[in-house]
């Protein structure tokens, strides 16, 4: 009867360890989805920036690219 508890056990220790693992998997997605939208912002905001600069015909907007990095 020992035996069982043991493996009942070492049963429950890997269920707990597999999902420790999903948990930390699923928090690394996360984050790297949240480092991409936050990259994409960034672009999106420079991209915006120019394209209203030269929509308003100004013809001096390459001295935004750095300001905006």
């Amino acid at each position: 009867m020992s035996k069982n508890y043991r493996l009942t056990y070492r049963d429950q220790d890997h269920e707990a360890a597999d999902r420790r693992t999903t948990s930390l998997a699923g928090f690394a997605v996360t984050l790297l989805v949240l480092v991409i939208c936050f990259w994409v912002t960034r672009q999106l905001q420079t991209k915006s920036a120019i394209e209203d600069c030269l929509m308003a015909g100004r013809l001096n907007c390459d001295i935004l690219v750095p300001r905006l990095r």
